[in-house]
């Protein structure tokens, strides 16, 4: 059973930074992209970022490019989100996801496997 837990979520200023991460078990890591979703308050959950299964290739979100940040350690089967110079608009739950495939998609259809999600909260 494939299980993915964030953390690192919390409180930060404007203009502030944080990492999150997800660590995976129950498939081989390697094999399968990963991304970051998040989903504010009233909206509907959103694309922000995802890394193919070698680590390769990425594609982000509009609104988060240039500022963060997604990697992965396959010897550690765990994907990181860098973000740095938060906004307010970045407060949400933000939630990782295991894709069908190796390849890179913003698609939410494109994930069958679900972390819990960790609160970001950014204060003006």
């Amino acid at each position: 059973q494939v299980q993915l837990v964030e953390s690192g979520g919390g409180l930060v200023q404007a203009g502030g930074s944080l990492r999150l991460s997800c660590a995976a078990s129950g498939r081989t890591f390697s094999s399968y992209a990963m991304g970051w979703f998040r989903q504010a308050p009233g909206k509907e959950r959103e694309f922000v970022a995802t890394i193919s299964g070698s680590g390769g290739n990425t594609l982000y979100a509009d609104s988060v490019k240039g500022r963060f940040t997604i990697s992965r350690d396959n010897a550690q089967n765990t994907v990181y989100l860098q973000m740095t110079t938060l906004k307010p608009e970045d407060t949400a739950v933000y939630s990782c996801a295991s894709s069908r495939t190796s390849y890179i998609s913003p698609s939410r259809a494109m994930y069958d496997y679900w972390g819990q999600g960790t609160q970001v909260t950014v204060s003006s």
